[in-house]
């Protein structure tokens, strides 16, 4: 849960700007977005697995250049 006090002669616009920061900050819509589906421990290890895979991959062409 995002809070935003409000300090002295603030206005409107930038309580708003604090708001969004902090929205960003704390990753809400990519949770909100990773908990919108289920996903098996079994596909999650795998895609994780791959992406492991990848960045190695990666790694060993940059090392190889």
């Amino acid at each position: 849960m995002v809070f935003v006090k409000k300090d002295k002669d603030e206005n409107k616009d930038s309580m708003l700007r604090k708001f969004v920061k902090t929205f960003l900050e704390e990753n809400i819509v990519d949770e909100y977005k990773k908990r919108l589906f289920y996903i098996k421990p079994s596909t999650l290890k795998k895609e994780t697995k791959k992406r492991w895979n990848y960045l190695k991959k990666i790694r060993r062409q940059k090392k190889d250049e």
